[in-house]
């Protein structure tokens, strides 16, 4: 689904340290070899094609979420979890594409922070049980998944989750599956402490978006 010359031995150790640790830190784990060859193959260029910006949401909402360690669920080229590290957050992320991991790992070096990663098939994924302070997810949409998100937050951490709602239908051809009907967020989320929510809407794009606690 929904679904980035060496001139002396020393520069050449130093590529060779960071490039080390890009293999090492984005090990494959049962990845969908169809669903990864795609998403890699959508990577496989210099430029970070959803930016390097975080969501403005996640922006606007930072001084809400608790410091402390986070999990970034599809993270893609890392420009959400990226933001978080560089902002003193423990970030951890994840998604089905080495390629992509590779790339928020570049976009952290860039910001003079750090991540970890590790490819996940997330539709086999099995989620921590209440390990983060921040569970965080934006344009993948799995459903069956967010139990497990709601799991893995800590007491007192908080889910941010933001994707396209149905009203982006009447602007871009897109699965029906794959964005979220009225009101779906409060619902999904109704026993959860509802901090923040919107449903945006400017005519060329909708999406909706929430931050919720857990009591």
């Amino acid at each position: 689904m929904n679904r980035l010359e060496t001139r002396s031995v020393r520069t050449t150790v130093y590529t060779f340290v960071a490039f080390f640790f890009l293999l090492t830190a984005t090990t494959p784990v049962s990845a969908s070899p169809r669903d990864q060859e795609r998403w890699d193959a959508k990577y496989e260029n210099e430029v970070y094609i959803f930016g390097t910006q975080p969501i403005g949401f996640l922006r606007d909402n930072l001084k809400l979420l608790p410091k402390g360690k986070v999990l970034d669920i599809a993270m893609g080229e890392g420009r959400n979890g990226v933001y978080l590290a560089a902002n003193g957050f423990d970030v951890e992320g994840i998604d089905i594409s080495e390629v992509g991991l590779k790339k928020a790992h570049k976009l952290a070096e860039q910001n003079n922070t750090k991540i970890t990663t590790r490819v996940v098939d997330l539709e086999n994924a099995q989620l921590e049980k209440d390990k983060y302070d921040v569970v965080l997810c934006s344009y993948y949409m799995q459903r069956s998944l967010i139990p497990q998100m709601k799991s893995a937050v800590k007491k007192g951490g908080v889910v941010v989750f933001e994707t396209y709602n149905e009203d982006y239908l009447k602007y871009r051809k897109f699965n029906p599956k794959w964005v979220l009907k009225h009101n779906e967020l409060l619902e999904l989320f109704k026993d959860f402490k509802i901090i923040r929510y919107q449903a945006f809407d400017d005519g060329t794009e909708a999406y909706s978006s929430i931050i919720a606690q857990k009591h």
